[in-house]
């Protein structure tokens, strides 16, 4: 379980460069590296007696397409997330999205919830300015905490505060599988995952290098691999990025540093190593929400400019394992170990009365997590049937220790706002604790395929779940266990190669921590949280387009929802139902054009919440409407002039509540963005981004009393080389 401070904050600018040099440094060298390996790449090439040049054979074969990416267009055609088999969309009797390289790219996305918010069903940014975590809504349901992925494999919260942050220059792809996904993945919430899919080797060539610059923003870095020598054997890739940078607000700083090499071994048809290695390190600050119904500047800072940062240091180091036997069977392992650092400081808490204290609060933590994931794949045929049987075990283990203080600070005049300094802060022990999670499930899928045309799915999965909180100030703790099994059904009917009608129905299971700390308790045990999911669909692929549309009406219920009762006290009674439409579609009508439209509809209501009589109410921070539209039109060149790219995008989220209650409305908003890319030569590109284009002031959200604002317009021009 993940809890909130009571608030957010505008962040800090002071302190921060000291390793500017050195990154600065590091990714030349690194850009220097990637233009010699391209040089070496001609000079193999080498001229012939006769002072003429001798070139290797082109050897032009057709590629189909990968289930992991990279893809050519916006529009993707195959997955491995909705069934962890490569299977194409069309197939998949569950909704799936895919936010391809191509457009993160044009979009100029810098963090995932921007990378999802163009996606059917799904709601980034529910808290503004507030970038501590990815936070994402699917289907109605919070999935920040359980609902990340990374090839594969989880990136969850298991305690409070401690989580990774992903760098989307870094990733290939991003896949949304939406619904109950425990039967494949584990402990999940109802609503849906996020599978973010790591660049990694590729048989050919590339590189560009790039930079990217705007007020007070300016990032540098580079992507490059290929085959080593002549051998097909053996493949890398390297990807790096440092950023400088500062948001909108005042005392706020985004800086990064990423590093991510890469490498693939095939030796030999059938059987291939891929190692993926990445460290992240990222400083970062806080941004406040504002009491509600108090008119202030949205730039003013309430908090301490030398007490507020929200840093992390991340070291991922793992592999994908793949097999094929001789007979129709293939083996496959993925693992991953992980380890991160938070150092996190804010004070929060201004009111219109300067006499008020504010708040302090600190949180230093590490943790690392290792997981793994077997899988057992047997393919075979018989008469009008094929068969795909899919087995696996998984392990995760997770371990982080959080030390967290808190504590007051003097009033400040929020109109007129003096700052006191770390002097002035006063803290104390809040709580010192260690989560441990032992998480292991073995599942069973049978995709059954009769006559190309009927495909029925069924899996089943047992978990097994401990987890272990140790309070180490207090000596108490709290040992959990859970356990569940999930089952999943699912049918696809092909009325022709174009289209499919699907139905699925699904479960998930969503154990919770039990909090034992300073006053905060539970009427019980918490019980796991479970969830169902029925769901229809009709997904069309036209042959004489590159275009994949997709419709899903869903009903999904999650039970023993846990409330609050008092202020520290939750008593678990509640359900919660989610009922809606999808309509997604994505284009590549031409080289030209492309076309990225989406609508969700959530009927959300409480069904149960015990004693605070809010049943048949909306749940907190869940719009009834969602739609967005992009588009992008290239004017192609004409000797004189390069390809020149216009593109569009407009996203709408409707009125929320902020409280179960429903008292508190917040209205809905409109946001534009757009993107303009001009193809100087064929190697170089010059793009410009803007994101909320016309700076409009909008709240996302208002929670306990103090409401969140969007973020503000951001404008930064990329010139890229490529080769």
């Amino acid at each position: 379980m993940q809890r909130r401070s009571d608030q957010p904050a505008v962040g800090v600018n002071s302190g921060r460069r000291s390793a500017k040099g050195i990154c600065q440094s590091l990714l030349a060298g690194v850009a220097t590296l990637a233009v010699l390996a391209a040089a070496a790449s001609a000079v193999a090439q080498e001229p012939a007696q006769d002072g003429s040049t001798e070139l290797k054979p082109i050897v032009v074969t057709g590629k189909k397409e990968s289930a992991v990416g990279p893809d050519a267009t916006v529009v993707a055609t195959e997955s491995a997330t909705g069934t962890k088999t490569d299977t194409p969309i069309l197939d998949t009797s569950a909704s799936v999205s895919v936010v391809t390289q191509k457009e993160m790219e044009m979009r100029g996305v810098d963090n995932l919830q921007q990378a999802l918010s163009y996606t059917a069903g799904v709601l980034g940014d529910e808290f503004g300015s507030d970038d501590r975590y990815d936070y994402l809504r699917i289907r109605g349901f919070d999935q920040t905490a359980l609902g990340t992925y990374r090839d594969g494999l989880p990136a969850r919260i298991p305690a409070w505060f401690t989580a990774s942050r992903l760098e989307p220059y870094g990733l290939q792809r991003v896949e949304v599988l939406k619904g109950s996904t425990s039967t494949l993945f584990g402990l999940n919430g109802p609503g849906g995952l996020v599978n973010a899919i790591t660049k990694r080797p590729q048989d050919e060539f590339h590189a560009e290098v790039y930079t990217t610059f705007g007020d007070e923003h300016i990032e540098t870095g580079t992507d490059f691999g290929g085959p080593i020598g002549d051998s097909d054997v053996w493949s890398y890739r390297f990807t790096g990025k440092w950023q400088d940078a500062a948001n909108s607000y005042d005392y706020s700083n985004d800086d990064r540093l990423y590093i991510a090499p890469a490498l693939t071994i095939k030796p030999e048809e059938g059987t291939s190593l891929t190692i993926l290695t990445d460290y992240s390190k990222r400083e970062s600050s806080l941004s406040y929400g504002f009491i509600d119904g108090v008119d202030i500047d949205l730039d003013t800072f309430l908090g301490e400019p030398e007490f507020n940062k929200f840093n992390t240091e991340q070291t991922d180091v793992g592999y994908q394992f793949e097999h094929e036997f001789d007979n129709g069977l293939t083996f496959r392992q993925n693992a991953r170990y992980s380890h991160i650092d938070l150092d996190y400081e804010q004070v929060y808490g201004g009111t219109t009365d300067p006499a008020d204290d504010r708040t302090a609060f600190q949180v230093y933590s590490s943790g690392y997590r290792f997981t793994i994931d077997n899988q057992l794949q047997y393919d075979a045929s018989w008469q009008a049937f094929d068969s795909k049987t899919l087995l696996g075990l998984d392990y995760t283990y997770d371990n982080t220790r959080e030390d967290i203080d808190s504590g007051t600070v003097p009033g400040i005049d929020i109109y007129d706002p003096v700052y006191c300094g770390r002097s002035c802060i006063t803290l104390g022990p809040y709580v010192d604790w260690r989560v441990k999670q032992k998480a292991l499930g073995i599942y069973a899928q049978e995709e059954l395929t009769f006559d190309d045309r009927w495909i029925l799915t069924l899996g089943g999965r047992y978990d097994h779940v401990n987890t272990v909180a140790d309070y180490l100030d207090t000596g108490l703790q709290d040992d959990d266990t859970a356990e569940a099994f999930t089952s999943r059904v699912g049918l696809t009917y092909k009325i022709n190669p174009e289209l499919a009608v699907y139905a699925n129905y699904s479960e998930s299971f969503q154990p919770l921590v039990t909090p034992g700390a300073n006053g905060y308790s539970v009427e019980g045990s918490l019980k796991p949280q479970e969830g169902t999911q029925y769901e229809v669909g009709l997904k069309y692929r036209p042959e004489s387009i590159d275009a994949l549309f997709t419709l899903a009406l869903f009903d999904l219920k999650q039970t023993n929802v846990p409330t609050y009762v008092t202020p520290t006290v939750q008593r678990q009674i509640g359900e919660v139902q989610v009922r809606g439409v999808e309509l997604e579609g994505k284009m590549a009508l031409n080289d030209r054009l492309n076309l990225t439209l989406a609508y969700s509809y959530w009927d959300a209501e409480i069904l149960e919440d015990g004693l605070s009589g809010n049943a048949g109410n909306r749940p907190d921070r869940v719009p009834e409407h969602i739609a967005s539209a992009w588009l992008d039109y290239t004017i192609p060149g004409d000797g004189f002039r390069g390809d020149l790219t216009f593109g569009a995008g407009v996203r709408y989220v409707g009125q929320t509540f902020g409280d179960a209650e429903n008292t508190v409305s917040v209205d809905g908003y409109t946001v534009v963005d757009a993107a303009v890319n001009y193809k100087v030569t064929d190697n170089l590109n010059l793009a410009v981004n803007a994101t909320n284009l016309f700076d409009r002031e909008y709240q996302t959200t208002c929670y306990y009393g103090t409401c969140y604002y969007g973020d503000r317009r951001k404008v930064v021009g990329t010139l890229k080389y490529t080769w």
